[in-house]
């Protein structure tokens, strides 16, 4: 199943753990996690107009190891957002039984109207697996061979419209019935996340859709070259894939926003970790410029630096951004991204139709 790719979208990644401090790890202005407001942060993303929720599928993460789960956190979303797309970011194969996911995903797709992404991911907690007490086999060869063979259980229960018996390697079932099925048809768009061959293999054979976390321009052009070699071995263009980018953004109207906003991230956890190189000559004002260490993997700046940094991977081919505002909670961030840097590529767009 093909999906034209038709514009730039923009995600928003709800800040469902907080991680305060200098680590500036994805919800760094976050001090303590508060469920209603991070549902209220979806339900603003969607009003402001983002294409596309996320979550993250992890079962320990963040100050106190609290984390709201992915699963319950998407269908709250489900029922009260319009229009966004919904999905977990690299959602977790081994906390979950395929055959129930088909179930969870079909139900998730009707109550969203057709608003699901199926982002399937081999999972990378091993702690929390044994935490959980869940399986989680040792090498990613051996956790893809799972996944795909469980994927395989998900895509024919999506299209079975009779009872099904299905005998893997891995998942078996016997008279499954998945009624109703999903909204979308054949399937909800599959997606997947990383570099690793048996990954690349999988997105390109199964595949809708790929993601990279934030690596950098040069690592960003290797992987998309790695995506396309994949999808070429299989008889498909890369050019049928959504291709994403996972990343941080810090967007101020000025530089002396900027700089107030990270040093407030800082003093949440003065302890918190190692400044990144050359961030400290920004802090202090010595410069306006910011580090490479910063501006090499995360997008930071004001509307018109921002707009700049997300051309450079647009020209790479990336056709989506999951954006982790690090001044979340607050919302200023969200909503200036949304005001004066997202109506400049729906411009670009207009003006490339004509």
């Amino acid at each position: 199943m093909s999906r034209p790719i038709s514009r730039i979208q923009f995600g928003f990644c709800l800040p469902i753990f907080a991680a305060p401090g200098a680590r500036f790890f994805r919800t760094p202005n976050y001090p303590q996690l508060d469920p209603l407001t991070t549902l209220k942060m979806g339900q603003a993303a969607d009003a402001l107009g983002y294409d596309s929720l996320w979550v993250a599928d992890h079962l320990m993460l963040g100050r106190d190891e609290a984390i709201m789960e992915g699963w319950t956190t998407l269908a709250a979303l489900a029922g009260s957002t319009q229009r966004a797309r919904l999905g977990m970011i690299h959602q977790g194969h081994f906390f979950r039984n395929p055959a129930l996911v088909a179930k969870m995903t079909s139900t998730l797709d009707h109550i969203s109207q057709g608003r699901f992404i199926y982002f399937v991911d081999a999972g990378y907690g091993q702690r929390e697996h044994a935490a959980y007490g869940l399986h989680y086999p040792e090498t990613m060869e051996e956790r893809m061979a799972e996944v795909v063979d469980g994927l395989e259980l998900t895509l024919a229960l999506w299209g079975a419209d009779k009872p099904l018996t299905h005998q893997g390697k891995y998942f078996q079932v016997t008279d499954a019935v998945n009624m109703p099925l999903p909204v979308q048809q054949p399937h909800p768009p599959v997606w997947f996340g990383e570099a690793h061959p048996s990954v690349l293999a999988a997105c390109a054979r199964y595949g809708n859709g790929w993601n990279t976390v934030p690596v950098g321009l040069a690592e960003v052009t290797r992987r998309l070259e790695l995506l396309a070699e994949a999808c070429e071995a299989e008889g498909r263009s890369i050019d049928e894939l959504e291709r994403s980018l996972e990343t941080q953004i810090l967007i101020a109207p000025d530089v002396a926003a900027l700089r107030a906003t990270l040093q407030q991230i800082i003093s949440l956890d003065p302890a918190g970790g190692k400044l990144p190189d050359g961030l400290d000559s920004f802090l202090s004002g010595a410069s306006d410029t910011l580090p490479q260490s910063v501006k090499k993997t995360w997008i930071v700046g004001t509307p018109v630096e921002v707009a700049a940094q997300l051309q450079s991977y647009i020209d790479l081919g990336i056709t989506h951004f999951l954006f982790w505002f690090m001044d979340a909670p607050n919302s200023a961030g969200l909503e200036l991204f949304a005001r004066e840097v997202a109506p400049r590529f729906q411009a670009q767009k207009a003006i490339n139709s004509l």
